[in-house]
């Protein structure tokens, strides 16, 4: 399918059709970029069209798509469960980072 495609089978089911209010709320307008997958600095779309990714998730993706590092780290992690409902040693340590 391409991005209007997904987009109009979207709205039937996410309010404006995206994940964001912004764009929900017809501030951005036309039809949505819908990404398929990303690799690096790059997005593909639905058709895998390739783009540069100048947004990295709003800085929050600065060391690319699918990094291997972050892969691998998060995989050795989630071989311990992921979500407990309890506090955790590995989130003190983070802060602690965060902090730092």
């Amino acid at each position: 399918m391409n991005s209007q495609q997904i987009f109009d089978n979207a709205k039937q089911y996410i309010p404006g059709g995206v994940n964001s209010p912004v764009r929900s709320f017809n501030s951005v307008g036309g039809t949505p970029f819908f990404t398929k997958k990303a690799k690096g600095c790059y997005l593909y779309d639905s058709q895998d069209k390739q783009y540069i990714d100048y947004v990295c998730s709003w800085g929050a993706n600065i060391v690319g798509h699918a990094n291997p590092q972050v892969i691998e780290a998060v995989a050795k992690a989630l071989e311990n469960g992921f979500s407990y409902g309890t506090p955790t040693e590995l989130e003190v340590e983070f802060a602690k980072q965060i902090c730092q």
